[in-house]
């Protein structure tokens, strides 16, 4: 799966927001300045060829759908994190989270009570 590039990114958010929209719809939810039409146009259908977005033709207009779950893309987009910046140990990535954000107590707590419920 390839990565998304910030505009894609942006449209992709739309997409998973909507489900199913046309490229105003799509264009109502990014955040401004507001690209032109034809450009979330041309981008969509780049999404398209890349797999991440379905269409269906309704009328004179299109009305696009992701095909790629923002849950499968997230996966995917934290793997390649892990894998490129914290030598493949999602442990290092956690670590970096707790020093560096400066988690709370109560964040720590939660992700104590997470890790432990995954485990069941």
């Amino acid at each position: 799966m390839q990565k998304l590039a910030k505009r894609e990114a942006q449209i992709m958010q739309a997409l998973w927001k909507l489900e199913r929209g046309f490229v105003k719809d799509i264009i109502e939810l990014l955040p401004d300045p507001k690209p032109h039409y034809n450009s979330v146009s041309t981008m969509v259908k780049l999404l398209k060829d890349k797999g991440f977005v379905g269409f269906e033709k309704q009328g004179n207009a299109y009305c696009f759908f992701p095909i790629v779950s923002k849950e499968e893309y997230q996966s995917k987009a934290v793997g390649d994190v892990v894998e490129g910046f914290f030598d493949g140990s999602p442990l290092k990535l956690v670590n970096f989270f707790a020093k560096e954000q400066k988690l709370s107590e109560a964040d720590v707590e939660r992700l104590l009570k997470m890790i432990k419920n995954q485990k069941k």
